[in-house]
């Protein structure tokens, strides 16, 4: 037989399926001998199960809690080409992540959504109007054509004030206008892991890799905890990619390769009234930070911090610099402490170098091979986590000593696409008064569109279902209790947590008084087959 058939006879050992519902099934883990075994279920695990998947390989995709649950479910909601690496000369990466920037929003339009960002510019010592207009060519010029966002354009002051009135006048010269694209990086998360499924892959939560098997100083495997099921077994592979993010090295043991960990914390406040667009501004230390509509309510992040834990809590005085950086760049809005709904911090594992600035640390990728069987990514970004995984699945390739086969990921359409980019606005035009007749109201029809695309076909049966599941789980957010419902028949979410805080980001647009925890837990308790006070005692003793 020639590899070529091998290769398609391996494929074929699962027959493809669809995408959802995800199927949590244990027992192929304990039974047989993958190809390849990939270890944590984020962004980077994620595309590389899928890109697997596709090639032929088979492949287990496991993660020790939720999927998105670390660092993938704390970034900036965005998918952008990062302006602000020109200043550190990142060329490349910035080219890089507008071209994915360019097919992420035609793989996923329900996902992908333009958005316009301001930049004002004050006097002083960072750059001037002619630098930022230069950079924003160049931004524009490295992003080519058939871009999802118009190109940057210029404000006077007066322009800028007069749209934006809350900007700080004093010394502001003006500002520009540019584009790039936002997501709900949790639910971005969970469709490419759902695409791995369907493509072939066994994805599973809650399995947590306690140790790597080794056998003649090669990685075969890992010893594993199910810890839904409180079992052990050893899960067997031919590779090992540990794409754990902060949690890698550990894993890794002795053979670990040296990384930074680098702590980005982000606070969730009230909505600018009336104002669509992001702004970009400088903190007085100098670093960047974003200012961002999300769900009805503000993203204000990211601040830069090296820590030595996979992960950590964001601090009082992280809270402080991003209210002051706020305060100081939009001093009409006047946020507190008090206005801060909620908060949250991811870890990102980099190169190791010695910048003193982490921020000022390259966020190029490398896939490090720490002993024979065992890939383990560092770097990268959310934006180019799709083709960094193509890199990771060629090692995987030569470590199997298998033909190559070229990444095929952006063949396809991520689950929900509807049929074109061209077609998604006046589909979702369409499908909105589908579900208002069905009782949900028109601005929660709208984000159920944008979170499911073509698959809130599964909504509607939900609703015939219960007609009362079209009302808002708390009034101040538009998430409807169908989608909860939703989330645990088809999208292994085991938790109210699951559910709250990454399948719906409630808990972080409206976090949910006492009386609708109860209410929610609830609605779930027949769907977990749990009572509804284990299934807020465990909510309540979860991480935030």
């Amino acid at each position: 037989m020639t590899p070529q058939r091998v290769i398609a006879a391996r494929a074929s050992d699962r027959a493809m399926s669809a995408p959802f519902p995800l199927l949590r099934q244990i027992a192929p883990l304990r039974e047989r001998t993958f190809d390849v075994l990939v270890i944590g279920g984020g962004i980077y695990g994620a595309w590389t199960a899928y890109d697997a998947a596709l090639r032929g390989l088979s492949v287990a995709l496991i993660e020790q809690d939720d999927w998105a649950s670390g660092t993938s479910s704390a970034s900036s909601k965005l998918i952008h080409g990062g302006l602000r690496y020109l200043e550190h000369y990142d060329f490349a990466l910035v080219r890089h992540a507008l071209g994915e920037r360019r097919l992420l929003q035609r793989m996923a339009p329900h996902l992908v959504q333009p958005l316009e960002f301001v930049l004002p510019v004050w006097k002083g010592p960072r750059a001037s109007m002619w630098q930022l207009s230069a950079g924003l060519h160049l931004y524009d010029l490295l992003g080519g054509f058939s871009q999802p966002v118009p190109r940057h354009r210029r404000y006077s002051a007066a322009a800028l004030r007069q749209e934006y009135p809350y900007v700080d006048p004093e010394r502001l010269l003006g500002g520009f206008r540019y584009g790039d694209c936002q997501e709900d990086d949790a639910r971005m998360t969970l469709a490419v892991v759902a695409a791995a499924q369907g493509a072939g892959a066994w994805v599973a939560s809650r399995v947590q890799a306690l140790e790597l098997l080794r056998e003649d100083g090669t990685v075969c495997g890992a010893r594993v905890h199910d810890r839904f099921g409180d079992a052990r077994f050893e899960l067997r592979a031919r590779c090992v990619v540990n794409a754990a993010g902060p949690w890698a090295p550990a894993l890794a043991g002795a053979a670990a390769p040296k990384v930074r960990r680098v702590k980005g914390t982000h606070l969730v406040l009230p909505a600018i009234p009336g104002c669509r667009e992001a702004f970009l501004l400088t903190a007085q230390d100098g670093r960047v930070f974003f200012v961002i509509p999300w769900y009805g309510r503000t993203l204000v992040g990211t601040t830069e911090a090296d820590v030595e834990a996979p992960s950590a809590d964001p601090t009082d005085e992280e809270t402080r610099y991003l209210l002051a950086g706020a305060r100081s760049g939009l001093p009409g809005i006047e946020w507190t402490e008090r206005d801060v709904l909620a908060r949250f911090a991811g870890i990102r594992t980099l190169q190791a170098e010695d910048a003193a600035d982490p921020s000022a640390i390259t966020r190029e990728f490398e896939v490090t091979q720490p002993e024979p069987g065992h890939l383990l990514p560092i770097g990268g970004k959310f934006t180019t986590a799709r083709c960094d995984a193509i890199a990771v699945v060629d090692r995987v390739e030569r470590a199997l000593s298998r033909p190559h086969r070229a990444g095929a990921t952006h063949r396809h359409p991520l689950p929900g696409c509807p049929e074109t980019v061209e077609t998604f606005p006046r589909w979702q035009q369409a499908m909105m008064p589908l579900l208002t007749r069905q009782g949900v109201d028109a601005e929660s029809a709208q984000f159920l569109t944008q979170r499911h695309g073509q698959r809130i076909g599964r909504i509607g049966e939900l609703l015939r279902e219960n007609r009362a599941w079209a009302q808002r789980l708390v009034p101040e957010a538009p998430f409807i209790a169908a989608e909860a419902v939703l989330a645990v028949r088809d999208e292994m979410a085991l938790s109210l947590t699951d559910v709250l805080r990454r399948r719906l980001p409630l808990a972080l647009v409206a976090p949910p008084p006492r009386a609708a925890l109860r209410a929610i837990a609830g609605l779930l308790a027949p769907e977990l087959h749990r009572d509804p006070v284990e299934i807020i005692y465990e909510h309540d003793a979860a991480p935030a």
